[in-house]
């Protein structure tokens, strides 16, 4: 179907409007503020969603207020940027994309983490993956996502009077995401099916634009489904078994089928954990019926084509079905493939010959791919030794599972601030290369103005942890007395430590609280008082992990730590930012070796935040001596118990007599020189190394260019 000429936008509504139907204006700070100056507080009562703030004026109402505020000459400027930068291929991927220009990446994920505006992610893995699109984006690597909408996203967190978790479900409004619906072929409205023994499912796609991505999102909100399958996509990692492996089902197959009827042939299957393998099994059935091939050649060609990242050592983190839950949702898959149940079992299985062995996904992921990475260098020893039983005939160092190890968008997580810092004071500077001697010129800022420019960016935060904390009293009912003092909370001339994540018990959020008496001599030191921001959100069938939250808050509402401890409820990208950009050390103590990367310290890092860290994950292979501070040596022992008490030790050690000393040894001008001289090394050895686009770019060598081309390559 032919298109029409898209109309040039003229007026600043226009524009605007057009330019916000892209993520691309989330990760350019100076776009954002001039929707945060059109309306500071209904942009933030609306989460930072431009298409809502604009939906909320008339086009010659949105003129004036442009015109009264002087700002039409920066949305022309804005507008000029944006359409030179989804128009134009950058030098970066005419070097080095290859065949991927003909037959792009596609990658799956589950969920994805962009903004905060579009709640389709829980955590890790989907910030993970928005950064992996938006890094892809920004080199200019030819690759489409795939994944699924849930106009419920994942939950509201809120902590209620006695501290303790709650979840609250709301329907997102549609209308203020920047969706466009998605045609197939023939230029008919796009709904794919996938077909089960209890009936076929149904979806529509519709696409965002995310930079030079397109980033494809299923929705079982159809009319063709009954009432609980159009209820299927409403809630990320909500329901049973029998609703993750029907999302997975249509994520995968459907993703696959959504693809071909949009006449996209990927070159490459990105697989993003084991949530998505069922892809493998579409693509391998296709090209049965298309080539005429057997099940053997067919999935021996598509596992050619295929990347698989498993992201998690811990065995809740891997998903296994049991049998008769596969037989009821794939036997049609399993009967076009030509396979007996026993050998469709087998895909899914570590011993095939083991009848009541539940199907895995990593496992069927690991078998269907030839490229399998881990998400660390630490991470692939534990993945190797983890999976090692799915080739029997290799060893444990020869078993095919390599790293890549994460990193993180560095254009959405520094602050501008930041960025304007190091864009003044070292010519050439930019927070997307990866070239290791540009960022060694951050060793010519003057250590005043990099001390000042953290210090206004953690009273921002302050600021901020105030405004939340008060709200969140505010719903409680709690008295004048209570809301004013949560107007004081944190000083930020304090050493100020943030730790948040998701709250799984090996993460260990209660290690630095374990010894109260110890801990209230630290954080209560009137020479050196040191103060903790804690925020994330446990799984809500993770009842340990809700124990969790409700200890730390306990210790908040401990008078002893009422000025020293503040837990910031709804973990969300937004709170992230704040945090990464305005605390002084990024906490981090699971048990290692349970973290397979973790990228919040990461984004920490560059902007001048010190991680202060077990020895796992990413920060096993960054620390080295001068950029951070380490807790213990890295040695656990057979006891987690044990584990615990001496982990616990070594960080106390570390925090008394490392950290605190430092951050509060000042120079006659009140400097902490020798903190800033470590903030400064962070940055530089950090900066470029843990950077998404450095990440991608080694996707794009290792694994997505041999792929596509046919060729085998061993990976780091």
């Amino acid at each position: 179907m032919a298109e029409s000429t898209p109309r040039i936008a003229t007026t600043a509504y226009e524009k605007c409007a057009e330019f916000t139907r892209n993520l691309w204006w989330s990760w350019h700070p100076d776009v954002v503020e001039i929707f945060r100056l059109i309306n500071p507080v209904r942009w933030r009562v609306l989460a930072h969603n431009p298409i809502a703030l604009l939906r909320e004026y008339e086009p010659e109402e949105f003129e004036q207020r442009v015109l009264e505020l002087a700002l039409q000459t920066r949305i022309d400027v804005a507008y000029r940027r944006y359409k030179d930068y989804v128009a134009r291929q950058t030098p970066w991927a005419r070097q080095n994309a290859g065949v991927l220009g003909s037959r792009p990446v596609a990658y799956f994920s589950l969920e994805f983490g962009l903004h905060e505006s579009v709640p389709i992610y829980s955590g890790g893995l989907g910030v993970l993956a928005g950064d992996h699109v938006k890094s892809a984006s920004g080199l200019g690597v030819p690759l489409v996502a795939v994944g699924l909408f849930y106009d419920k996203g994942y939950f509201k967190q809120l902590i209620n009077a006695n501290g303790e978790q709650e979840e609250e479900y709301t329907n997102t409004e549609v209308q203020n995401l920047p969706f466009e619906p998605c045609y197939d072929k023939d230029g008919n409205r796009l709904v794919v099916k996938v077909e089960t023994t209890t009936g076929d499912i149904y979806a529509k796609v519709r696409v965002i634009r995310v930079g030079r991505v397109s980033l494809y999102l299923l929705d079982a909100d159809v009319e063709q489904n009954s009432k609980d399958d159009r209820e299927l996509t409403s809630t990320l990692y909500g329901g049973d078994k029998r609703t993750r492996i029907r999302q997975e089902l249509l994520c995968g197959v459907g993703g696959v089928r959504a693809l071909r009827a949009m006449g996209i042939t990927p070159g490459v299957y990105h697989l993003n954990e084991g949530h998505n393998s069922f892809a493998t099994l579409e693509a391998t059935r296709d090209r049965m019926a298309r080539c005429g091939l057997s099940f053997n050649d067919a999935s021996r060609d598509v596992a050619q084509q295929t990347v698989f990242t498993t992201h998690t050592p811990v065995e809740a983190g891997h998903d296994y079905f049991s049998p008769d839950l596969v037989e009821e949702h794939l036997k049609p898959m399993r009967e076009a493939l030509g396979l007996s149940q026993r050998d469709f079992m087998a895909l899914g299985r570590r011993n095939p010959d083991n009848p009541n062995e539940e199907f895995c996904m990593t496992v069927l992921g690991l078998k269907l791919s030839r490229y399998a990475n881990a998400v660390s260098a630490l991470h692939g020893v534990v993945s190797r030794r983890m999976w090692r039983g799915l080739w029997p005939n290799k060893t444990e160092e020869e078993t095919p599972i390599g790293h890549i190890t994460n990193g993180v968008h560095a254009p959405t997580w520094m602050a501008q601030q930041i960025k304007v810092l190091f864009e003044r004071a070292t010519p050439g500077w930019s927070e997307e290369s990866i070239d290791p001697a540009v960022w060694a010129q951050i060793e010519n800022i003057d250590p005043g103005e990099l001390w000042e420019t953290h210090f206004a960016l953690k009273k921002l935060f302050v600021d901020f942890a105030r405004r939340h904390y008060v709200r969140q009293l505010e719903r409680l009912g709690a008295d004048e007395k209570a809301i004013e003092a949560a107007k004081r909370v944190l000083d930020p001339r304090a050493l100020t430590i943030g730790f948040a994540r998701r709250f799984a018990t090996y993460k260990r959020a209660y290690l630095v609280v374990q010894d109260e008496e110890r801990f209230d001599k630290i954080v209560n030191n009137p020479d050196r008082p040191v103060q903790f921001v804690f925020a994330g959100k446990a799984h809500p069938h993770d009842n340990p992990g809700k124990d969790v939250i409700k200890r730390i808050t306990a210790i908040q509402r401990n008078p002893r730590f009422a000025n020293s401890v503040l837990f910031l409820e709804n973990y969300d990208i937004n709170i992230a930012r704040q945090l990464v950009q305005g605390v002084d050390v990024w906490l981090n103590n699971p048990r290692r070796p349970l973290e397979a990367s973790g990228t919040s310290g990461q984004k920490a890092a560059l902007n001048g935040a010190l991680n202060f860290s077990i020895l796992d994950g990413w920060w096993n292979e960054a620390y080295n001596g001068s950029n951070g501070f380490a807790i213990g040596d890295g040695t656990t022992h057979v006891d987690a118990n044990i584990t615990d008490e001496r982990d616990n030790e070594a960080l106390l050690d570390a925090l008394e007599n490392q950290v605190v000393p430092t951050y509060y040894r000042r120079n006659e001008h009140g400097l902490p020189l020798d903190w800033i001289q470590m903030m400064k090394n962070s940055i530089a050895t950090l900066g470029w190394r843990f950077s998404a686009h450095r990440m991608v770019a080694d996707y794009v060598k290792n694994a997505y260019l041999p792929a596509a081309g046919g060729v085998t390559a061993k990976m780091p």
